[in-house]
């Protein structure tokens, strides 16, 4: 399974239910909460392009946000991405 980044904000819905599908397909991710933290979110910015959260990677390589995450699993393109080994989810 590739690495899973994902930058959230802890009252943040859409990070919430990012967070989630990952938990759900039995991803593990490494969660950077930017809600008090300047440095971790000038980073994001400079890695996504992107102000809002959540912003996500797989494999350092930016995916987008909630709503992208959930159209790559629409598409069935999710689990090929992070190389699950077998389908997940309901």
């Amino acid at each position: 399974m590739k690495p899973v980044e994902i930058y959230t904000k802890n009252y943040c819905p859409y990070c919430w239910r990012a967070k989630e599908l990952l938990r759900i397909k039995g991803v593990r991710f490494q969660e950077y909460d930017i809600a008090d933290d300047r440095p971790r979110a000038k980073e994001m910015v400079k890695r996504s392009g992107r102000e809002t959260v959540p912003e996500i990677f797989i494999d350092g390589t930016h995916i987008g946000g909630c709503d992208e995450l959930f159209e790559l699993d629409e598409q069935g393109l999710l689990n090929r991405l992070l190389e699950l080994t077998q389908p997940s989810g309901g």
